[in-house]
């Protein structure tokens, strides 16, 4: 087993590095936005990553019995799938800016309107998605798994190499968790209705953005 330990160190770092990609940053924000608690900023992130390493397993599995051969003809149409998908949520968020409502109250004989927005419950349905968008991302985007996969080329068993990409998701689920609190927390913090608005509107914006510019890129 000691020579799988620069595999594993390997392995952990790489991982850790794809978690932040781009569009994982920018899928994952467009939904922590909706978090009133770090609890669930940190339960969102893992259920991104796990979904991840879903997908991750099965992608290496198929590469380590048929090599690239079977999947190179998809990859162009993985990276669609997951532009699509951006656009998708980015349109979402920007269609929350209309769930901004303002009521009016008294306080010491003055009236005052306040603007606020109503958090959707989803009791528990959010995870579900964090863990599709997660097992669509790990269809795409997997340069660092490829490195992985050709790294563990001199390695005899399947078995190792899953072990490997479980360590890689290790570090894809410490690199999302650093960034739900990183983003989760000053949102939090500040309970202000202006900052929500506009993490929504330039998550959605952004993701909009990029998604279009995915698209653009395999046409």
């Amino acid at each position: 087993m000691f020579e799988l330990a620069p595999f594993a160190g390997l392995a952990l770092l790489l991982g850790f590095k794809h978690s932040y990609d781009a569009d994982h940053l920018i899928a994952v924000a467009n939904l922590l936005r909706k978090t009133q608690t770090l609890k669930s900023a940190l339960k969102m992130s893992a259920s991104w990553a796990l979904g991840h390493m879903i997908t991750a397993a099965i992608v290496t599995t198929i590469l380590y019995v048929f090599r690239e051969s079977l999947l190179t003809a998809f990859l162009a149409s993985f990276e669609k799938i997951v532009g699509v998908m951006l656009i998708l949520l980015g349109l979402f968020s920007l269609k929350d800016l209309f769930g901004l409502h303002s009521h009016v109250h008294e306080h010491e004989g003055l009236r005052h309107e306040h603007p606020h927005h109503h958090v959707q419950d989803f009791k528990g349905h959010i995870h579900k998605h964090m863990l599709g968008i997660g097992v669509i991302h790990g269809l795409a985007s997997n340069d660092e798994l490829l490195i992985l996969f050709t790294a563990s080329l001199g390695l005899t068993t399947l078995g190792n190499v899953l072990l490997g990409v479980a360590v890689f998701s290790l570090g894809v689920v410490a690199g999302m968790v650093l960034f739900a609190l990183l983003f989760s927390y000053p949102l939090l913090k500040s309970k202000s209705d202006a900052v929500y608005k506009a993490i929504t509107l330039v998550t959605g914006i952004v993701s909009v953005a990029y998604g279009m510019l995915m698209l653009a890129a395999v046409v």
